[in-house]
């Protein structure tokens, strides 16, 4: 069984992701981190699920046992996390979330001492760890050398001061009114602190979590209650977050949700007119439209592409010396304030643009017209390797004859395989995103 997805340990709580599982990947972690130890000191934090405590107990239980003191924040972004690990002077942080998934699943992220994300060969050595019981035995301590936890509650505040130094000094958000939606999640209540402590009038959705209603037909995946508020309340925009705060979907003063690769160019040539962009272009991943590369050339930047999530994002970014790049999904990394997706970080810069411009969203958030595109989740009983499957070669070069991009990749947390067309044809690509459907659903679940 392999552990580690396209972004940390994600399953359902209980079942995949269980006590036990929490507790030998933190004891794996300690004892990869250990060679190298510090400070031997590990932050925790989580996001509202009630497997969450669970999850934690079993990972302070692990850290505690090879060794390591623990830190214990309780509902913090992920962003929050990345930055308090490397402020508190940690050798590491954990975030127990499964982002935008349902209450049912959970997750590990890990963050090394500078708050990155662990690259695929530190989780590769970690895994290996978890599956050496003869090591994790050896490794436990006893007396005096085992680890110590502590629960700190005031750690907030470092976060929005942080949040705030990324937001222009010589601004306000006085006389905005903006709507947020929290998912009833890990922002629940640092993002309404941070907009109202800059100036905005805030309506907030979706702020009371109670365990299990976390990204619950709310947030950054289920838009339609914010778009309506954003209407209702004629508000100048709306922000939606997920679960852990790390992603964001903007909705604009007309109730309409603004295209992630719209809000990638629209801040990423902003930048470059400023001078603050470095690298000479964006990042964003495989799935972004076409349209987004064009209007990143007609402004002399370049596009870079890599594999789908902000982990793979950012490692692109330091390999080209870029400062901003994410994902069409709402992952949207601003390098010079955070060290991962951070949605709250990402709504100040929207909000910043707005004010420099002095025009609506609508106005500036949609700079480009896309090329029409389509992503279809299939559900699969077995993650067959593409290349193996009889026939798809043949109905994959008939796409390509259509002068149309595709992109076909399992996901890296759920049964699901991913379907992406693009073409500037709407019905052609339709046509053939049903074959394809048709295809997989076939050859994929007998």
């Amino acid at each position: 069984m392999k552990l580690f997805g396209t972004d940390g340990v994600r399953g359902k709580a209980g079942k995949f992701l269980t006590a036990e599982m929490a507790m030998k990947v933190a004891m794996a972690a300690g004892i990869y981190l250990k060679k190298n130890a510090v400070t031997d000191k590990i932050l925790v934090g989580k996001d509202t699920r009630r497997s969450g405590y669970m999850i934690e107990n079993a990972i302070v239980s692990g850290l505690t046992a090879v060794g390591y003191d623990v830190v214990q924040v309780g509902p913090m972004p992920t962003p929050a996390i990345a930055f308090i690990t490397e402020n508190m002077r940690c050798d590491a942080g954990i975030m127990i979330s499964a982002s935008h998934n349902s209450y049912e699943d959970n997750g590990i992220k890990l963050f090394d001492g500078h708050g990155d994300k662990f690259p695929s060969e530190v989780e590769a050595e970690i895994e290996a760890i978890y599956y050496d019981e003869e090591r994790l035995l050896e490794a436990q301590v006893t007396g005096r050398k085992i680890g110590k936890a502590k629960r700190i509650d005031d750690v907030i505040g470092r976060y929005i001061i942080q949040l705030k130094n990324s937001f222009p000094v010589e601004m306000t958000l006085q006389g905005m009114r903006i709507v947020l939606d929290t998912a009833n999640g890990a922002a629940y209540k640092v993002g309404p602190t941070v907009l109202e402590e800059l100036g905005a009038e805030v309506i907030v959705l979706s702020n009371k979590p109670d365990g299990f209603n976390i990204n619950e037909n709310c947030g950054a995946l289920h838009t339609k209650e914010l778009c309506n508020n954003v209407v209702k309340y004629r508000a100048d925009l709306g922000i939606a977050l997920d679960g852990d705060a790390d992603r964001l979907v903007v909705v604009d003063e007309k109730g309409e949700v603004v295209d992630g690769d719209q809000l990638l160019g629209s801040l990423g040539v902003n930048l470059h007119k400023n001078g603050l962009l470095k690298g000479g272009g964006i990042v964003s991943t495989v799935m972004s439209n076409a349209a987004l590369d064009d209007y990143l050339k007609v402004n002399g930047l370049k596009l870079f592409r890599s594999d789908v999530g902000d982990k793979n994002v950012l490692e692109v970014m330091k390999k080209e010396g870029i400062n901003f790049g994410g994902e069409q999904s709402g992952h949207i990394i601003m390098h010079d304030f955070a060290k991962t997706g951070d949605g709250l970080v990402a709504a100040l810069q929207v909000l910043s643009l707005l004010i420099a411009k002095n025009q609506k969203a609508s106005e500036v958030l949609r700079p480009f017209e896309l090329y029409p595109q389509k992503l279809v989740n299939v559900n699969v009983n077995t993650k067959k390797p593409l290349d193996e499957i009889k026939g798809l070669d043949a109905l994959l070069k008939e796409i390509d004859a259509c002068d149309m991009r595709h992109l076909i990749r399992y996901s890296g947390t759920e049964n699901k395989l991913r379907v992406l067309l693009e073409c500037k044809d709407a019905k052609l690509m339709q046509t053939k995103m049903e074959e394809l459907v048709s295809f997989f659903k076939k050859v994929l679940n007998d």
